[in-house]
């Protein structure tokens, strides 16, 4: 229960309302004021109310599942903010799975405006994002991570930085199964926060760190787009609300991703490199190569591929028919390559793919950009602003850095050059490409793009058809690598199979060691070889050493007690990891360790098998357009546009472009989110023969194409400027074969005019006053040129160019 002078000081803080002291906490959770929905999506409000609600009747914890991208952290500022003011709470602690999504959260915070107030959040209220392991007493809300959190509680002095700027579930395959134990510290009591948010962590939070969060007495609120099994239990299966990616997207939250596969031979199936041939052997670490003639066949099958050997050819031609269909299929018309995340297996890997991307692409080294937790040279999270906010790079390659949680909203295209096993990890990647962007936003970076309709998922490897398990357990790491051992010692995880497991490996890394490392590795341990410290390892979990020691403890002749030789064991192990404690150490035994190198395929060249969208898009498309024509014909009666589309000849005349423009405006809305690009690119997917100007930059009169299309009236779908083209072209050898011919001065005119009726559907005298048309002296200049033939003639074009 709370501390004695913790209700004190709650009853004298004058921030707190008069009203707020004479009522509990929980009786002011039931009287909550209305919600001010300004700025908030539908989705957004349901999550707060229906949280609210939960918190009313005294529930402890909640879970709100949110699509990614649809505002989870937004909607947190905006219920954190409530409890703050109307609620009276203390203080809140907001959990992230690592630091960089810290970052994005306390600048979520700084950025909040107040609906009732119109300050910033930070304005009014302290947010402290935790880079140390003192809490400031004065800040409303706490952001951490949850090992910063553990090591905290556990008394230590502080974290290095390395282990916030990891993945929870990397951390955890280093730290193992074993559930991280508590203890009460004085220095944090268990009423210090009212609330904690735990905001998409890994979900070995609910288990193998349950203790963290169950230690404060708090109410817990989880927010997730992919909860696992363990998820809900841990949340008593009090889901206080569920939007899904679908209801995202037919809500225009999100926008929704196409997958177009590209297909090698020596992806899916390897090569064979014949003896005699040089092939190249790398430094896993250095990257350093040299050659090596094959004495034998080399064979490889596709799983080998970034593994065991790499083939550039392959990672060449995969970039390469990216490279070339873009402008074909994948993103028409577009000037720039649209803002492209590619998803590497290792970091080896990523950077073979930088350097290849570069040379395929001939745009320099800022246009391709490796990010990940190795990057060199500049912080991670400054080449991510630059991904997100700048026009460079045009593409990032990753690991895992970016596969989940971090935002970059001009993101189009996701290229995957790695599987993925995890449902939950594949889904949060894709996650990655969803996220909405304002024209301005998008066009900023991607100056040519005219909004962000779609997203395409490119996959080289099969990583959609690829089975995935929703894992309902912990992650489970039987074989533990070498670096991970080692990096349990230096977490301060002992226990016995991790001694003898580390000693059997130093012992057999010590056979494989050069008179340099060796010096190295006894320069960093006092002298130490791998053997040596394999015998002290050994030695620590040896019960007759651990028994001297303990005797040593009780004095001569005095039998030691359990808690002795409990003590003794701890001792022997400590002191038998003090040497891994070094990075510098640790690095170098993984540097020995990985001189086993990667061969370098150079002999083999890879073909392109296929390259275009998955059966699923193209049934996608299939079932797009025959919406698209149900629709028109359920509305033909209702929307001028179509009355006079499906309506005789003379009518269709009569129709402007403000009705189009409604037009437009009613496809747009949800449950269809239809755009003009959108269409012409399901059309283009399915009748590739009929359909013109894919690359072409839509403008609104296509959709007047594109109704008359789908309603058979015409059939090829051809841009609605084109058309026109078209007419005016019969119209010019029309007037020609009857004797008409015109001048220079008045064919520029008809040129313009032409153009003008393409992209407006009509001409009138008022569109003299603006554009080329204008600048070229406007009306009475066209008068000059025509006479009072004028009127008349601009109604003949429009008669016989629109349709």
């Amino acid at each position: 229960m709370p501390r004695p002078y913790t209700n004190a000081n709650v009853v004298a803080d004058p921030r707190i309302p008069y009203t707020a002291h004479v009522q509990t906490l929980r009786s002011r959770l039931r009287a909550m004021p209305l919600l001010i929905t300004t700025g908030l999506w539908p989705a957004q409000i349901q999550a707060i109310h229906n949280l609210e609600a939960s918190l009313a009747q005294d529930r402890p914890r909640a879970l709100i599942q949110m699509a990614t991208g649809s505002g989870k952290t937004y909607t947190a500022v905006s219920f954190v903010y409530r409890l703050i003011k109307h609620a009276g709470a203390n203080r809140v602690l907001f959990m992230v799975d690592r630091n960089n999504l810290g970052k994005q959260a306390f600048n979520e915070f700084a950025q909040f405006t107040t609906p009732d107030d119109g300050r910033k959040f930070t304005e009014l209220y302290n947010v402290q994002h935790m880079q140390s392991n003192t809490l400031d007493p004065v800040s409303k809300v706490c952001i951490t991570t949850v090992q910063r959190l553990f090591s905290m509680l556990s008394g230590e002095p502080d974290l290095p930085p390395e282990l916030e700027d990891r993945p929870l579930a990397e951390i955890q395959a280093i730290l193992g199964d074993q559930p991280r134990e508590v203890v009460y510290n004085p220095n944090f009591p268990i009423e210090y926060f009212d609330f904690i948010v735990i905001d998409e962590c890994h979900r070995s939070i609910y288990n193998v760190w349950r203790q963290v969060l169950e230690y404060f007495d708090a109410y817990l609120i989880g927010l997730t787009a992919t909860p696992a099994k363990q998820t809900f239990g841990f949340f008593n299966q009090n889901l206080v609300m569920e939007y899904t990616d679908a209801q995202a997207v037919i809500d225009g939250v999100n926008v929704d991703g196409w997958v177009y596969r590209i297909r090698t031979r020596i992806t899916e199936a390897g090569s064979t490199v014949e003896a005699g041939e040089w092939v190249g052997k790398r430094d896993r670490k250095t990257r350093d190569e040299r050659w090596e003639q094959l004495d034998e066949d080399l064979d490889y099958a596709g799983n080998d591929l970034d593994r065991q050997v790499q083939t550039p050819d392959q990672i060449r031609t995969v970039l390469q028919t990216y490279r070339d269909r873009l402008p074909v299929d994948i993103f028409p018309g577009r000037d720039e390559v649209p803002k492209t995340l590619i998803f590497a297996k290792d970091d080896n890997h990523a950077e073979e793919i930088t350097r290849i991307a570069r040379e395929v692409f001939g745009k320099g080294d800022t246009f391709c950009q490796k990010i990940t937790y190795k990057v060199t040279g500049r912080k991670p999270s400054d080449l991510i602003n630059d991904f997100r906010n700048s026009y460079n790079p045009r593409i990032a390659v990753t690991v895992d850095m970016i596969a989940t949680g971090t935002d970059v909203r001009p993101l189009e295209v996701l290229l995957f050059m790695r599987n993925v096993n995890s449902a939950n990890f594949f889904r949060q990647m894709r996650g990655r490409g969803t996220r909405v962007v304002s024209e301005t936003e998008l066009q900023s970076v991607t100056p040519s793009a005219q909004r962000k309709t779609h997203f395409v998922l490119v996959d080289a490897v099969g990583v959609v058809e690829h089975p995935k398990i929703d894992a309902s357990g912990v992650d489970r790491n039987r074989s533990a690598s070498l670096a991970t051992l080692l990096e349990r010692l230096a977490f301060g995880i002992h226990n016995e199979d991790d001694f003898e497991s580390l000693a059997v490996r130093l012992s057999r890394l010590d056979g494989l060691l050069t008179d340099d490392e060796r010096a190295t590795v006894e320069a960093l341990t006092g002298g130490k070889s791998p053997r040596a410290l394999a015998v002290d390892l050994l030695d620590a979990v040896n019960p007759d050493v651990v028994r001297e020691r303990a005797e040593e403890l009780a004095g001569p002749g005095v039998t030691p007690t359990e808690a002795q030789i409990e003590q003794a064991q701890a001792q022997t192990m400590t002191e038998a990891a003090a040497p891994f404690n070094n990075p510098g150490l640790r690095q170098q035994l993984q540097n020995i360790q990985r001189r086993n190198e990667m061969t370098i395929d150079t002999v083999s060249t890879d073909t392109l098998i296929d390259a275009g969208y998955s059966e699923a898009d193209t049934e996608r498309a299939r079932e797009m357009t025959a919406s698209f024509r149900v629709f028109l014909e359920e509305h033909r009666d209702e929307i001028t546009a179509l009355q006079l589309l499906f309506g005789q000849p003379y009518g269709r005349r009569d129709l402007t472009l403000r009705e189009i423009e409604d037009l437009k405006a009613r496809i747009e809305q949800p449950p269809h989110t239809w755009t003009t690009a959108s269409l012409w690119q399901a059309y283009a997917q399915l009748e590739k023969d009929k359909v013109r100007g894919v690359r072409a930059e839509r403008v609104l009169t296509d959709l007047v194409s594109l109704v008359r299309h789908a309603v058979q009236l015409d059939d090829e779908l051809i841009p609605y400027p084109e058309r026109v083209q078209q007419r005016y072209a019969e119209w010019l050898a029309a007037q020609e074969a009857s004797g008409k011919t015109f001048t220079e001065a008045q064919r520029w005119w008809l040129d313009r005019i032409a153009e003008a009726i393409g992209v407006n559907l009509t001409v009138t005298a008022r569109d003299f006053q603006y554009g080329e048309l204008f600048q070229r002296g406007g009306w009475h200049a066209a008068q000059r040129a025509f006479g009072d033939t004028l009127p008349a003639l601009i109604d003949a074009l429009n008669a016989a160019l629109t349709y």
